[in-house]
């Protein structure tokens, strides 16, 4: 019997399930979609909103009822699961679900004769307390811990210390403050709590039949985890925790397995009875869906992936740990040794259409979509490097341009433009009367300079984590491009010739499927692996490449390159300038942007 492998995603929208077999190929697919099929919670895309205290929060309840309505819907595409051997899955990162002290008894003796929700969910007027402390589940969007998050900045007295710590500065969505704020609202509640999971532990649990660990990547979305010395961070902790003291927490939150790969236990008999799952099925451990994405492909280190929807995520695997306020790290989630660097911009896509949309209000309309980008890009790559005719004596054209409020760095809606000289390290801003002249014709410039503005970007905040490539210098080793942007041929063109790319550009066609498909294979490897084997080694040896990926610019441009690389200072230089202009601090919707179709 050919063994087969189940991944889920649950996102904020919807919960998906893939079966692949043991050769990686996809076999079965079927989702729930939370507004279209579980509309009667009341939800609108996916979530809940407290609007005047910002948070923003899901029940738990539509889950459990997701799972349950997944399975079927596998089933009835035909999915045999008596052939799966190994689960996990990916779940949204920095959701907490809270556990009560039923929760245990409840998991472990569950009537296949009945649904989750039935049985876990509990009485809606508390005449049966069910299997949690608390109905929801604070989802990554919330905004409501301004107040934890800066108890958690002082905790480590500022954000640099917080982040070399954690991997992160404090952030509204992080688990830490989340609990911190669980306690003060719902004392009751945290009370009555016998553990905290996250999401992808809580997906966990219920296919383990108890209350599983977290794991090892997504625990350091919290601000609790001491990632240079793995364990959690007493003194965060202590914050977090308040009066209620840190054993508790602790023991609420409880231990996190180094082993990303290591079996949590056989399935819970509940799945084997309803569903015909093999007792002997493996729970491997469910992580985020970030550090899932990067699963779905055998990334080695330096390898990038750059997700380019209407925002702009950037995650590499690096072996370096150089934390800093304005981007985040986290353990990897198979390999150790390694880290995951990732970067969250809310300006991407709909930055770069309003470019373009300018540019076409000056000649006849598109008739189709692709058309409307065909002006841009023809604008853009005709446009010289930088803007230099001459880079002996032009100056370099450097702008940023953040219609929505911008994490990275943090700053409210503007656009600047400026001329840079790197000799001199010169900034000349661009005024409004400026525009039409030759040294920066709006809207035209402006093509060329948001894609490298953004690229650049990039590469300032990652320069220091690539390694030399042979005889190459440092840079990534090649740059994967995901999302609707991804078939741009002036993006990628200009991805390549900014970031490099040793062994050049690709374009990543998996779907909407990455995270699913990550955590389906990271099932089969924690099942099928070889003593040692690391998990890019399993999964490059069963993984089709020629089916995935497509080779669709060249990277490292010598001469090119190195001018990209001056202009790194001079941009460094641009985002100073506006930060001192309309630095916003700590944005209360900076969560947006993680994760693409999150």
């Amino acid at each position: 019997m050919a063994e087969q492998f189940l991944g889920f995603d649950l996102s904020t929208q919807q919960l998906k399930g893939i079966i692949v077999k043991s050769d990686l190929k996809l076999v079965h697919e079927a989702k729930v979609d939370f507004d279209a099929d579980l509309a009667k919670y009341g939800i609108e895309k996916g979530v809940l909103t407290n609007a005047a205290e910002g948070e923003v929060f899901a029940p738990v309840a539509m889950f459990l009822e997701a799972i349950d309505l997944v399975l079927e819907r596998l089933t009835e595409q035909g999915a045999d699961f008596s052939k799966v051997q190994g689960i996990s899955g990916a779940g949204m990162q920095h959701g907490t679900v809270f556990w009560g002290k039923d929760a245990e008894t409840l998991l472990g003796g569950l009537d296949a004769g009945k649904t989750l929700v039935e049985q876990l969910q509990g009485g809606s007027k508390g005449e049966r307390k069910g299997a949690f402390s608390h109905p929801f589940s604070p989802n990554w969007q919330d905004a409501s811990t301004q107040k934890q998050c800066e108890g958690f900045d002082r905790a480590l007295r500022d954000p640099k210390n917080l982040a070399e710590a954690t991997g992160s500065k404090a952030h509204h969505r992080f688990s830490g403050p989340q609990i911190m704020r669980f306690h003060d609202k719902y004392p009751e509640a945290y009370k009555a709590t016998s553990r905290i999971s996250l999401v992808s532990s809580f997906l966990a649990s219920i296919f383990l039949g108890r209350v599983a660990p977290i794991d090892i990547s997504d625990v350091c979305g919290a601000n609790l985890w001491d990632i240079k010395n793995g364990r959690w961070h007493e003194d965060l902790l202590a914050t977090a925790a308040g009066a209620h003291g840190v054993a508790d927490l602790k023991t609420k939150l409880g231990d996190v397995p180094e082993d990303g790969g290591g079996s949590f236990g056989a399935i819970s008999p509940y799945f084997v009875a309803r569903y015909k799952f093999p007792a002997s099925a493996q729970i491997i451990p469910f992580t985020g869906d970030n550090p899932s994405t990067i699963l779905a492909l055998p990334l080695r280190a330096s390898d990038a992936i750059v997700s380019l929807g209407t925002s702009t995520t950037f995650l590499m695997s690096t072996p370096q740990y150089k934390p800093d306020p304005a981007y985040h790290f986290m353990n990897h989630p198979t390999t150790p040794g390694l880290y995951m660097f990732m970067l969250c911009y809310k300006n991407g896509g709909l930055a770069r259409e309003h470019i373009r949309d300018a540019i076409n209000k000056q000649s006849p309309s598109c008739s189709t979509a692709s058309e409307a980008w065909d002006r841009f890009n023809a604008t853009a790559t005709s446009t010289p490097v930088l803007g230099q005719t001459d880079p002996s004596t032009d100056p370099m054209r450097l702008g940023l341009y953040f219609p929505r409020p911008e994490i990275v760095p943090a700053v409210k809606e503007g656009t600047w433009r400026f001329l840079y000289k790197p000799s001199t390290h010169d900034l000349s801003p661009i005024s409004s009367s400026d525009h039409d002249s030759a040294a920066w014709p709006v809207p035209s410039a402006d093509a060329r300079a948001i894609l490298e503005s953004q690229f650049l970007s990039l590469r300032l905040r990652s320069q220091s984590l690539v390694s030399a490539q042979g005889t190459l210098p440092p840079q990534p080793r090649r740059i994967y491009l995901v999302g609707g942007g991804a078939v741009n041929p002036a993006i990628a063109a200009l991805a390549g010739a900014v970031l490099g790319g040793a062994d050049g550009v690709f374009q990543l066609d998996i779907g909407g499927n990455a995270c699913a498909l990550g955590a389906a294979y990271k099932a089969a490897w924690g099942v099928g692996r070889k003593p040692g084997e690391p998990f890019e080694d399993f999964l490059e040896a069963r993984w089709s490449e020629e089916t995935f990926v497509r080779r669709i610019g060249d990277g490292y441009q010598e001469g090119v390159w190195e001018r990209y690389g001056e202009a790194v200072r001079g941009l460094a230089e641009v985002e100073a300038r506006a930060m001192e202009e309309r630095g916003e601090g700590r944005v209360r919707t900076e969560n947006a942007g993680e994760r693409v179709g999150r």
